[in-house]
């Protein structure tokens, strides 16, 4: 569920052992998102890095931030006092590190998450205390948990479903890597044949916040008439904040492909399609 700073601020005040968790990241800085968590975050907040955390070891396929292992995940949160029924309010700097935990919450099905519309200035705009210091945190445990398949797609699934008339795929990179007049990170350009362009970054408004969830409903109009949706990106970061999108906008068969783009073109059979002109 995606909340207001304030609502995020309820949720904290009148829900015993809330747990923030901090995944500020930056991509050309991987120390940068440790840092201003240790110089200043949410209170009690606990910090998860996209690469430790939220991301599982890089092989030759897979991608460039493969899936974890979800046992090592959910003891990762127990190191942080979270168990199954700890409520979380997940917060970042720019919706998409967040997004990934987000969708990864609810692959294990936990019970109470919530995503935080909004960032740390946000948060102290409204007059609200945050720490500069490390939180510390009793261990718990985290309990069983049940993966829900249906939020995940692999490779072969892409390539067993992308084709069909009620399935659609979309790459939430930006249009310049979709029809592969630039990649900055992969050693391939292009994009998945058949897939189409709906970039992340449209999604949020002017202050980087979600849309409205009526915005989103006109946003992706085009798609009522599909089954079920497939979202991909570079690495399977950036097409999280999509899949949340799409969601807010009431569509339920939605599957995030994690190993996205970066995976795909670790199998040399695999066709890539350009639209440069």
């Amino acid at each position: 569920m995606i909340i207001s700073v304030k609502e995020a601020y309820d949720v904290f005040t009148n829900e015993k052992h809330t747990v923030f968790a901090d995944c500020r990241f930056n991509l050309q800085d991987k120390n940068r998102g440790k840092k201003d968590y240790q110089n200043n975050h949410l209170p009690q907040a606990a910090y998860f890095d996209l690469e430790k955390e939220l991301s599982g070891e890089v092989k030759e396929v897979g991608g460039r931030h493969p899936l974890p292992d979800l046992k090592k995940f959910t003891e990762a949160l127990a190191e942080r006092g979270i168990d199954h029924h700890t409520p979380v309010i997940i917060y970042d700097n720019n919706r998409a590190f967040a997004s990934r935990m987000y969708w990864m919450m609810k692959l294990i099905n936990h019970s109470k998450v919530y995503l935080m519309n909004g960032n740390i200035e946000d948060w102290k705009s409204n007059g609200y205390p945050t720490e500069s210091h490390s939180a510390l945190h009793s261990k718990s445990h985290y309990g069983e948990y049940n993966v829900d398949e249906e939020l995940i797609a692999n490779q072969n699934y892409v390539k067993k479903h992308k084709n069909k008339e009620d399935v659609v795929l979309v790459d939430s990179r930006s249009y310049e890597r979709y029809i592969g007049k630039v990649e900055p990170i992969d050693h391939k350009a292009g994009h998945i044949p058949g897939a189409i362009n709906l970039e992340w970054t449209k999604i949020l408004d002017e202050q980087g916040r979600f849309k409205s969830k009526e915005e989103l409903v006109k946003y992706f109009s085009d798609l009522n008439d599909k089954e079920e949706i497939i979202v991909y990106c570079g690495s399977g970061v950036t097409a999280a904040p999509n899949v949340i999108a799409l969601w807010q906008a009431g569509f339920t068969n939605v599957r995030l492909y994690v190993g996205s783009f970066s995976d795909w073109i670790s199998n040399d059979k695999n066709n890539i399609a350009t639209n440069i002109k």
